[in-house]
């Protein structure tokens, strides 16, 4: 089985997220797109909502989309949740199992500031996705692309590749996907929110709803 991991803290998720997970499943011939709301992270700001609200949007928006599942995995974990760990615990849990973990340009470059990134990448196979503000050519300086060539690169910012694999270790394979550029934002949303602006057609019904009901990203 081929298993899509998109973590994140979805704060709230909304259709660029959504979009996104549809395209990488087709793109890759996806089994199944399992997202992970993430738990306590070294990255916690001051704005995120508690995780039990955060893993429910998430339910709410995959509900009915049989390519997509969610697990509280993280939201459970007591203490700190470290990507590595929660894939480590991915593997034991699907033996035998491939594993995709989906992230940003924004977030790859910042892969070597975390936790065991060496052990990671050996434990699954990476995703890296566009982003509206990031460019693929921003990665030629990223150690774990060496060998690339800047024109392949270029050639993803222009839309004239929709995918590229390369060997990212000994073991896996790294993907360099161009997706649609929805250019939303959680913090957008948020922020809308505040003002007592509409956030329709932003994120799903359902979860707008959820928002309003439960008060939440009220606070400044």
């Amino acid at each position: 089985m081929k298993i899509g991991i998109y973590g994140g803290t979805f704060n709230p998720i909304h259709y660029g997220h959504l979009r996104t997970a549809e395209e990488v499943f087709d793109i890759l011939l996806l089994d199944k797109v399992l997202f992970i709301p993430s738990g306590k992270t070294p990255f916690d700001k001051p704005d995120i909502e508690k995780a039990e609200y955060r893993y429910e949007m998430v339910r709410k928006a995959v509900k009915g989309n049989r390519r997509f599942e969610v697990t509280d995995m993280e939201v459970r974990r007591r203490g700190r949740s470290y990507t590595v760990d929660t894939i480590k615990r991915l593997r034991n849990k699907y033996r035998g199992s491939e594993l995709y973990f989906i992230l940003g340009i924004d977030t790859f470059l910042d892969l070597p500031c975390w936790k065991q990134p060496d052990i990671l990448i050996d434990q699954t196979n990476l995703v890296v996705i566009s982003r509206p503000g990031y460019a693929f050519i921003d990665l030629a300086a990223s150690p774990y692309l060496e060998g690339i060539s800047r024109n392949t690169l270029r050639e993803l910012d222009k839309g004239k590749m929709n995918m590229f694999s390369f060997s990212i270790s000994g073991k896996r394979k790294g993907y360099l996907c161009n997706v649609t550029g929805l250019n939303i934002s959680a913090s957008r949303i948020r922020s809308l929110v505040r003002s007592g602006k509409e956030i329709k057609y932003l994120l799903p019904d359902s979860v707008k709803s959820y928002i309003i009901s439960h008060a939440l990203f009220k606070r400044k």
